[in-house]
């Protein structure tokens, strides 16, 4: 059974009564009937009775105090306690010289500060023989005494300090408070004290809250006088809270001041300023209270912070898209080709510039792009790759930059963040950037120059810290000549190059190959038997003059066509016979094979295209999802051959 969690018990209000004599005697004999709250008597006055509270602070909370007449007054003005002065009524003053007349007939009223017009009309009203007085301090109070006594008054009604100076100089003093009267400054006392508890508290929750906030924040009142400040924003001004609280914001900020804010209520947020050779971004609030401008917030936060924030949030948000799968140690090859591959790649990973990598499909380009990214500084930020040619130009238009809410009919709720975005702080590969509608080569130069992405349907642009590697098959020094791709994106693209030399050229890389991939196979779940010896060693030998027009992605197609299916053919007896009937186009003669090095290439190509498209049923965009080719290219390569309408 889970208990509630009690709450610290809350220390009872503290009072302090301050008082002389006649006030002292009446504090004693109410301060017992006083309930939730605790009051200290202290028998002293001026500064000792400051001396004496201050000691009481120290040893635990004084939340309010409760004194009279001047020394209520005076401790008023040196401490920072409230102080609850017990009141005098027209009340309280007609019973207390109703009493006095029956001492005696010469009468004195004598009350701290200015005698009351209320108290005046009453004894002008009933013609009561009463000498009024008043006083502002003690030297006062004993002159006014000296000067009733030679005026022979008799009965003094007075605070306690005059009747303490009257019963000094032999007259009948009277306490002009009644016990009413004192009560109820008590109670006023314990109800400011448990306001103050209640006030300080919320101070303190608030001050929490807002020493745990990371942006600067400051609050004025209605003057522009600082009210409460954050340390984020004693940073930013360079100075404590204590010097600062109480004093015009206007005095430390200037421009940052909340003057506009207070004239016309009016929030403004979202503003970049310069203050201290810093940048913020500042927002300024009125304080509006039950209908009333009780003060303004200002908020300054620090860009940097923002962009941090933003980086985490795009990470967080990215990371389906980071499939980073490959790394250096996947690079496989013996061949001095390869070596040189390797080396690039460490090369091309120290550096932040714009990658370009060449080679015909299948060379592994984008092992060797999510290689780099992995051996780089961005290596935990986002890596995101998209091909250029396996979209139409308007959807790869709003895949890269993204777009607004409502820019075009159709358009996701919210808009959609492009792939640039989504790739900030990380690296974006551009696969077959070859293939890039002109148009999109116009706006991909303008993003790489001024590292900012504008949204379709967007007026504002967004920064962005993006890497690019982009790679293509095609020959783009030869598309530049031919009109169809940008002279200056190309140069802007082609910074750091690495050329993949295709699988026929590197032919000592085949057998790690094979190894690699066979072991990457057997890893997969199910039980598979390693492949035969006698199989790779036939496989190695036929392809001696083999152009693998498919590259490695053609080898690990082949590779695992013989894995799955050479137990089809157990009574073939030798490994070549069965290798020729699992892999019938390395055997194929063709009228190319006496030709060039390229023209058999075209032909393994075309061959290798043919093999894909029959084993697709014929469906084109399949078989060059598969080639990792767009349609268009496809069928341009078909159409070479007399195809291109299948």
């Amino acid at each position: 059974m889970n208990m509630p969690i009690a709450s610290p018990p809350q220390l009872p209000v503290h009072v302090v009564a301050v008082g002389l004599h006649g006030l002292r005697h009446l504090l004693e004999e109410l301060i017992p009937s006083v309930r939730n709250a605790e009051v200290t008597l202290i028998e002293k006055a001026y500064d000792e009775a400051v001396a004496d509270i201050a000691a009481q602070r120290r040893r635990t909370t004084v939340d309010a105090i409760v004194a009279a007449g001047s020394n209520g007054n005076y401790l008023r003005q040196r401490l920072d306690i409230p102080v609850v002065l017990v009141r005098v009524s027209g009340f309280d003053v007609m019973q207390g010289l109703s009493a006095a007349r029956r001492y005696a007939g010469r009468i004195a009223l004598v009350t701290y500060g200015v005698v009351s017009d209320e108290i005046r009309q009453f004894v002008e009203t009933f013609a009561l023989p009463v000498e009024l007085r008043s006083y502002g301090n003690e030297d006062e109070a004993r002159a006014c005494v000296h000067e009733l006594k030679s005026m022979g008054v008799e009965v003094v009604v007075a605070p306690g300090l005059v009747v303490d100076l009257a019963r000094e100089n032999g007259l009948t003093g009277m306490l002009i408070y009644s016990q009413r009267l004192v009560r109820e400054a008590i109670e006023d006392a314990v109800e400011v004290g448990r306001l103050r508890r209640s006030e300080a508290a919320k101070r303190d929750r608030i001050n929490t809250i807002l020493g745990e906030l990371r942006d600067g924040v400051v609050a004025v009142d209605t003057e522009g006088r600082i009210e409460v400040l954050n340390p984020a924003m004693e940073k930013i001004l360079g100075q404590p809270a204590g010097r600062l609280v109480g004093k015009p914001l206007a005095s430390f900020m200037g421009d940052l001041d909340l003057e506009p804010t207070l004239r016309w209520q009016r929030p403004e947020l979202e503003r970049v300023q310069r203050f201290s050779g810093r940048t913020l971004v500042t927002s300024r609030v009125p304080i509006i209270e039950q209908g009333r401008l009780t003060g303004a917030v200002l908020t300054c936060q620090d860009p940097e912070a923002i962009r941090r924030m933003d980086r985490s949030l795009r990470t967080r948000s990215a990371s389906r898209m980071r499939s980073v799968r490959y790394g250096l140690d996947d690079i496989v090859g013996d061949s001095r080709l390869i070596a040189d591959v390797r080396a690039r790649v460490l090369a091309c990973a120290r550096s932040r510039a714009t990658v370009l990598i060449t080679g015909e499909s299948g060379t592994g380009k984008e092992l060797i792009a999510q290689s780099i990214h992995m051996e780089s500084e961005r290596s935990s930020q986002p890596f995101v790759a998209i091909n250029c040619g396996a979209f139409p130009e308007s959807l790869l238009e709003s895949e890269l930059f993204g777009y607004t809410e409502g820019s075009f009919t159709g358009a996701s709720r919210g808009g959609k963040t492009g792939l640039f975005e989504a790739a900030h702080t990380g690296t974006l590969f551009l696969d077959e950037i070859g293939e890039m509608p002109l148009s999109l080569q116009t706006r991909l130069l303008r993003v790489l120059q001024e590292k900012e992405v504008l949204r379709i349907g967007a007026t504002d642009p967004t920064p962005i810290d993006v890497r690019i590697i982009a790679a293509t098959h095609q020959d783009l020094a030869s598309q530049v000549a031919a009109g169809v791709f940008r002279r200056d994106l190309y140069y802007r693209l082609n910074i750091l190059l690495i050329r993949l030399a295709p699988l026929r050229d590197r032919p000592e890389d085949l057998r790690p190959l094979i190894q690699a991939l066979q072991k990457k196979w057997l890893e997969q779940p199910g039980d598979r038997p390693p492949l035969d010896e006698a199989l790779v060693k036939a496989l190695l030998e036929a392809s001696r003059n083999y152009a693998w027009p498919g590259n490695v992605r053609e080898l690990e197609n082949v590779l695992e066509r013989v894995m799955v299916l050479s137990d089809l053919y157990p009574a073939q007896g030798l490994a070549a016979d069965a290798l020729k009937a699992l892999v019938p186009e390395i055997f194929e003669e063709d009228a190319a094979a006496s030709g060039s090095l390229e023209e058999r290439r075209r032909a393994a190509d075309l061959r290798h295209i043919k093999q894909v498209l029959r084993e697709c049923g014929g469906n084109q965009a399949k078989a060059a999802e598969l080639l990792n080719i767009s349609r268009t290219t496809l069928w341009r390569r078909l159409k070479s051959d007399g195809q291109g309408a299948g």
